[in-house]
């Protein structure tokens, strides 16, 4: 059984401390030795799916980020309350840009009905999910 550790970063939901998570995002898959594209693919995502919340997020609440390292994938949860409890649409843009971009993506609502949470798992250079 591998060993796995995650970190989690809560910060005020206002886009300007984004770039806390991007460096997080960045640190965290240099860790696991992602690739400089993979890594900076990661970024974007992590400011996507951040955005996606943002624009619904209740004012005055918190945008939770959790990294789930596992040997070479790294998992990214991103989750706040929203006004309206729903999930991103998966037919636009944005959804595509970041299923592009993280790999696997889910968004699902917390059993409150109000927090949403965007999952991404990115594996380093492509490698196919790894028994666990």
């Amino acid at each position: 059984m591998e060993d796995r550790d995650f970190v989690e970063v809560r910060i005020p939901a206002v886009g300007a401390y984004l770039s806390v998570l991007r460096t997080a995002t960045a640190g965290l898959a240099a860790r696991l030795d992602f690739t400089l594209d993979e890594i900076e693919d990661l970024r974007i995502a992590v400011d996507e799916s951040c955005a996606m919340l943002l624009q619904k997020a209740v004012e005055g609440t918190s945008l939770t980020c959790r990294f789930d390292l596992a040997g070479s994938a790294l998992a990214i949860t991103v989750s706040a309350p929203t006004s309206d409890g729903r999930p991103p649409a998966r037919d636009t843009f944005a959804w595509t840009v970041l299923t592009a971009l993280a790999g696997e993506v889910d968004a699902v609502t917390a059993e409150d009905g109000r927090t949403v949470a965007i999952t991404m798992v990115k594996r380093r250079d492509g490698l196919e999910k790894a028994a666990e």
